[in-house]
């Protein structure tokens, strides 16, 4: 029985459905994994290559069919639907608390629900509905924030009572649990039989199924795919997909130019057993209990069941060519916490026989998002892995927005939470991968409240200053494998408790972070930003600045030492990167960009900057330390420290320039602080780092300087009505959107990239409409705090979600924003946002299913802003990012 298991969710089942298999893709089967002679030779070229016929590469090879693209070849080491998908647990699950991953596994039940007739396999699909279940009042207000989502999406989702649970879930004990979560249009496939179907509808669009066919290395020259070696000759090929799941890491380091994939193998236990007496019902919910740290789905009559628990162990770290994976060692001590959160939950179990322990390889990545994408440094080269133990609910739309990708050049969706040029080069350590992912494995099931941060694979990267700040009390969170300090505990306070306050209310930080706001208003503050990305661009001509012109939307033909606020765009007008820039000299640019940009933006200035010796981009992020001096005595700081007047005759608003600060040369100072308060960013070539900031902190002293961190930075940056990228800008959003069209040269007759999609928008208006929320009647003490993706009502119906939001110390009120949008009432079709529509609602904001009244506002209140700088100049050198 264990021996037929195994088979069951690939071969058996698969070859009885549809005998006529073998002659489409000329592969004799055999249940031995020796390699077999080939009828059908490969072709000699194609448009695309896909690696791995698990549920990822035919998902892919599907969608492409489906969009009309036929020359495409899908190559699989061993037999279709044999690897980590054969052992998938098969739960198809939308209850993902971020957006992109619920559309993606909300598409994927919608496409299995009609694949069986669309291939004609059986894919074992059953609605069942799924039942995620809440021991603390915590994890109920987790599961309450997700169910906000899934309504507004028109997915059907209650929150329950533990009566209710017992009355859809007999077997289920109880008498610990405060409520849950029912998502009756959940459901239950084979995942096997569903990766064997999209290959079959593959098949019959045109699609070329290989099996037995082992890619060793794809070949790229001037940094674009050529081709795909394997050992059975070599094909030509525009685009390669790595779709090779635990084996992508070793696929991408193969070639002579690796792409890093950084992903990381850990075991999966689950547990199958007999029918019970009274064979379980089919339609029974699959019971998800996170505290427990298990699942639990009815599979035969019997149960499969299995979890995340608290210590995995990772596999593979040195690598390993296995082509199908045979069952791993059964390891009963290791699953014995699971077992007993079964027990527990399942008491009824006690008499129930087991018939297999299963033990399978399953794929987590450093962030516990999947991994999608083109590489940064190889055109053409796409992957799709790393799905964190959710591959089947992934699997349908992760393979719709990767098709569009490759043949749209974007998806339909923004994906950058998911997009490969997250990651650099420093995430693919093996030893910080196995690190992580025995830290990632565990947190599938933890309680993961507002602003957690990864506790491994920590101080990769760090300032000069490090030490010199940890010493006086900072706390550190991590951006793109940098160290970036949140706040700083003042001598005295309780250290542990700060460390461990983990709440969706008011957090043990609060007043801290008040003290540091009030310093920026009142004195000066120290905030070491060196993590922004930093690039250095130059040219013999005028080449830098013609390719820059058109790259970016705004103006940077301006004088020498002028800094530019801009977005760079895609041809949709969306923002692909949101930047400031200053003019060095006539032919140098000096660019900072987001953190999270440094592979993303560099990717795709190398795309589009014109091949020429003569024009040259450097990365100079890890040149520069970054010191930003922000409260109205900054200005007094740094007089006394370079001997040289820095008030606003002397030292505009938007300027760079050179200068002295103590003993230390070529320090580059900005007046700008990303806040809208007055003061300016120092960038200190690293070895004067520490000098620079001693002397500052000592001159600072007799004008009430403190450090601060990125917690009163975000305060300040969101009381002002300043957007960010990659949280509210991104691909999809365009300056009409958010209120920067004065940062965009429309009517100066140069062409940008992006330009004709914003005439189109200035002549018809817009769709969605970047608004700032104050909370009217939330109590910062006693209501639960708005985050991000809160949903926004408008007159009672739902116009679109919070992207971001912060308590304002100045206003005592939290602040969101977020964009609206206009939802015709009959049709759902989009209208044109106008300033009427915006402010002649009234709205509320459904923080975990309770709204609060909300004042919407499209501008700033003029008066959080210093009084000494004029407003156009202040919002010029406040958009920014954290």
């Amino acid at each position: 029985a264990a021996r037929m298991f195994l088979r069951l969710l690939s071969d058996i089942q698969w070859r009885a459905a549809h005998p006529k298999w073998r002659r489409m893709t000329g592969s004799q089967r055999s249940t031995s994994t020796t390699a077999e002679p080939h009828p059908v030779s490969l072709p000699a070229q194609a448009q695309v290559v896909i690696c791995g016929g698990g549920i990822m590469g035919t998902s892919v090879a599907y969608h492409l069919s489906k969009m009309g693209w036929k020359d495409i070849v899908l190559l699989e080491q061993g037999r279709l639907a044999a690897g980590t998908t054969r052992f998938c647990a098969g739960i198809v699950s939308t209850a993902r608390p971020m957006s992109v991953e619920l559309k993606m596994a909300h598409y994927s039940n919608k496409l299995y629900q009609q694949l069986e007739q669309e291939s004609g396999v059986q894919t074992g699909y059953m609605k069942t509905g799924s039942i995620s279940l809440a021991q603390t009042q915590d994890r109920l207000i987790s599961l309450k924030r997700i169910a906000s989502s899934l309504n507004v999406m028109g997915i059907p989702c209650e929150i329950i009572s533990p009566k209710k649970v017992l009355q859809l879930h007999p077997l289920i004990n109880i008498h610990d649990l405060v409520g849950a979560m029912y998502v009756p249009e959940d459901a239950l496939v084979s995942s096997a039989s569903v990766s064997l179907a999209l290959a079959t509808a593959a098949s019959r669009n045109g699609v070329q199924i290989h099996e037995r066919t082992t890619v060793s290395h794809v070949t790229i020259q001037k940094g674009r795919v050529t081709g795909v070696e394997t050992d059975r000759g070599r094909i030509q090929c525009e685009y390669f997909v790595n779709c090779a799941g635990q084996w992508a890491y070793e696929l991408g380091h193969s070639g002579e130019e690796p792409v890093h994939i950084p992903l990381h193998a850990c075991e999966h236990f689950y547990l199958l057993t007999h029918p019970l007496k009274e064979p379980l019902s089919s339609s029974l919910p699959t019971i998800v209990d996170p505290d427990g740290r298990i699942y639990i789905r009815n599979w035969q009559g019997g149960i499969l069941s299995g979890g995340f628990e608290k210590n995995p162990k990772p596999l593979f770290t040195e690598g390993r060519n296995q082509l199908e994976i045979q069952n791993l060692q059964e390891d009963w001590d290791h699953f014995g916490p699971l077992l007993s959160a079964l027990l527990r939950r399942m008491p009824g179990l006690e008499a129930l026989q087991i018939m297999q322990l299963v033990n399978c390889p399953e794929s987590f990545t450093p962030d516990m998002r999947c991994i999608m994408g083109e590489s940064p440094t190889a055109r053409g080269y796409f992957v799709l892995a790393g799905m964190n133990a959710a591959g089947i609910s992934y699997g349908g739309g992760a393979g719709k927005y990767l098709a569009e990708w490759i043949v749209n050049g974007y998806p339909s969706e923004n994906v950058w939470p998911l997009d490969l040029k997250r990651f650099g080069t420093l995430q693919s350590s093996r030893t910080f991968l196995r690190h992580r992912v025995m830290e990632v494995m565990p947190l599938m099931c933890d309680l993961k409240v507002p602003r957690w941060d990864f506790q491994t694979g920590r101080q990769l990267r760090t300032s000069p200053l490090y030490d010199r700040l940890d010493a006086q009390g900072a706390r550190w969170m991590e951006k793109h494998g940098f160290e970036r300090v949140k706040y700083f505990v003042p001598p005295g306070n309780d250290l542990l408790d700060l460390d461990h306050s983990k709440t969706f209310y008011k957090p043990d930080w609060f007043d801290i972070v008040g003290a540091e706001v009030k310093c920026c208003k009142e004195a000066v503050c120290v905030i070491d930003m060196s993590s922004f990305t930093k690039f250095e661009i130059s040219s013999t001509g005028d080449q830098a600045l013609e390719s820059l012109q058109y790259l970016f939307s705004n103006d940077l033909d301006v004088p020498v030492g002028h800094v530019v606020h801009t977005g760079m765009l895609n041809e949709k007008g969306g923002y692909e990167n949101d930047c400031s820039i200053a003019r060095l000299s006539k032919r140098s640019f000096f660019m900072i960009s987001p953190t999270d940009q440094q592979v993303h933006c560099w990717a795709w200035l190398k795309n589009h900057l014109p091949d020429d010796s003569n024009l040259v981009m450097e990365d100079v992020t890890w040149k520069y330390t970054a010191l930003n001096l922000i409260g109205p005595r900054a200005v007094d700081v740094l007089s006394e420290l370079s001997y040289a007047p820095m008030t606003a005759e002397h030292f505009p608003s938007l300027f760079c320039k050179e200068m002295s600060v103590g003993y230390a040369n070529g320090i580059r100072v900005m007046s700008i602080t990303h806040t809208g308060e007055p003061g300016f960013v120092l960038y200190i070539p690293i070895e004067y780092a520490l000098h620079v900031y001693n002397e500052v902190m000592n001159m600072g002293q007799k004008y009430g300087i403190r450090n601060a961190g990125y917690y009163a930075l975000r305060s300040l940056r969101i009381e002002k009505f300043f957007a960010f990228w990659g949280q509210d800008l991104d691909a999809f959003t365009t300056p009409m959107e958010c209120g920067r069209e004065f940062q965009v040269k429309l009517d100066k007759g140069m062409q940008f990239l992006g330009q004709e999609a914003l005439w189109e928008q200035k002549q018809n208006g817009v769709y969605k409409r970047f608004t700032m929320f104050i909370l009217e009647d939330h109590d910062t003490d006693m209501d639960l705090w708005p985050w991000w993706g809160e949903p926004i009502f408008r007159n009672g119906r739902y116009v679109g979600k919070t992207t971001s939001s912060a308590y304002s110390y100045t206003l005592e009120r939290h602040v969101c924003l977020g964009f609206v949008h206009h939802f015709d009432e009959k049709t759902g079709e989009e209208l044109v946002v106008t300033t009427d529509f915006i402010n002649q609602g009234e709205y509320e904001i459904d923080i975990a299913g309770q709204r609060f009244q909300a004042k919407a506002k499209l501008y700033p209140f003029s008066s959080l802003f210093t009084q000494r700088r004029r407003k156009d100049e202040v919002e010029l050198s406040g958009y920014q990012r954290e």
